[in-house]
């Protein structure tokens, strides 16, 4: 399933170089993803401090104001680390051409001058991340498509050579191949996606932990079962660690069955179709009306078994991600309506919290193609035995 691509002397050039390139547009994805979640804290610290004031009215920096908005700005860069040095650098660049310093948290309030320059400004991080985002999906489906072409001709030849009937080949071969090389690209990169931007927001979310462990130590007493996150340092990565752990331990449990259903449900899928194409060509000996009513009964009692097992897996999956929208808002909470932070920084947590939690949970987010791919993989690796794949 892999050397047919990756160990290829024809394949090797394409496998490896448009692996990189699509490793590069990631990069380039979540480093306009930090970006976009710097904008949080000043967007939303603009809409919290608005200013009144007359349109005539003109406030400029002063150099005391300038100095200290570069000293911060060197400061963050000097934090962040590969991903996000890059990412806060043409954040601070943006921020020096529209507001002629690199850092504006030194703002008091925000006029509505402000508020549009910061809306240019997201504009300037979004829309290279929507073309980029569109090349990658692109490009991803053409590194599919070429794993597919080479895994296709390698078994080809191998199959040939085979007189015995083989169940489903001709499934395998069309259908099977091409969905194992879109399914293991699209989670191949869901997972780098996911392990970059641990890499890139957990610093972050890191530091922003630090910032409402004051209020809680505040609003907790000693005896409460809850008091040792007040001296736990990064407390939110744990929290968000813990709580996709704990969603991926039972998703398990309750999605237990589901490959061995999907792998059922497409063997009845491939006898039915077999019957089919038989009768394309002898429709008088194949596809009579008792043959197709049995393999469609099959069919139908298989689809409603995975059905009902999708069922409960679905409440279990759709309760667990709008339980997760207000768990951030309920940690923060305390540290906001007692003034320790403001609007922007409660926005940038919850956003940093719901990448690092979602990153966490990469497999419970795909659980559903993971169970399609066990199944696939189950199917292909029975083909190559079948014809002494080697």
């Amino acid at each position: 399933m892999f050397k047919s691509f990756f160990l290829s002397k024809k394949w090797m050039l394409w496998a490896y170089s448009g692996l990189f390139l699509l490793l590069l547009f990631l990069y380039l994805q979540i480093t306009l993803n930090v970006a976009i979640n710097e904008w949080y804290q000043n967007f939303y610290n603009a809409l919290q401090k608005p200013k009144i004031q007359s349109s005539n009215e003109i406030s400029f920096f002063s150099d005391q104001e300038i100095q200290k908005a570069t000293k911060l700005a060197e400061q963050n860069l000097e934090k962040a680390n590969l991903i996000n040095k890059a990412s806060i650098y043409y954040y601070q660049f943006l921020l020096e051409k529209f507001f002629g310093i690199k850092n504006i948290e030194i703002k008091t309030s925000y006029d509505i001058k402000d508020f549009y320059s910061l809306i240019i400004i997201f504009l300037c991080i979004a829309l290279p991340y929507v073309i980029i985002a569109t090349i990658n999906i692109y490009f991803a489906s053409i590194y599919a498509f070429k794993w597919r072409e080479a895994m296709t001709f390698d078994y080809l030849k191998f199959w040939k050579q085979k007189d015995d009937n083989i169940e489903g080949s001709s499934q395998r071969i069309q259908e099977d191949i091409y969905n194992f090389s879109k399914i293991v690209e699209q989670l191949g990169l869901a997972f780098i996606k996911a392990l970059m931007t641990l890499i890139a927001f957990i610093p972050i979310l890191w530091t922003l932990s630090d910032q409402i462990s004051h209020s809680l130590s505040q609003n907790l007493s000693k005896d409460s079962l809850f008091y040792f996150l007040v001296n736990l340092d990064g407390f939110l990565v744990y929290i968000a660690l813990l709580i996709s752990l704990g969603g991926l331990i039972i998703s398990w449990f309750i999605g237990i069955k589901l490959p061995g259903l999907e792998y059922n449900n497409q063997k009845a899928e491939a006898a039915f179709r077999k019957e089919l194409v038989f009768a394309e060509d002898n429709r008088k000996q194949y596809a009579k009306n008792e043959t197709m009513i049995e393999l469609f009964i099959g069919l139908k009692f298989n689809y409603h078994r995975l059905f009902l097992h999708y069922g409960y897996f679905n409440i279990w999956l759709i309760l667990f991600k709008q339980i997760l929208v207000i768990v951030p808002f309920l940690i923060i909470a305390p540290s906001l309506f007692t003034g320790a932070i403001g609007l922007g920084v409660v926005m940038q947590i919850n956003n940093a919290f719901d990448q690092v939690r979602t990153s966490f949970s990469v497999f419970i987010e795909n659980w559903t193609t993971i169970t399609q791919l066990r199944s696939i993989y189950k199917r292909l690796n029975e083909f190559e035995k079948n014809i002494s794949y080697s």
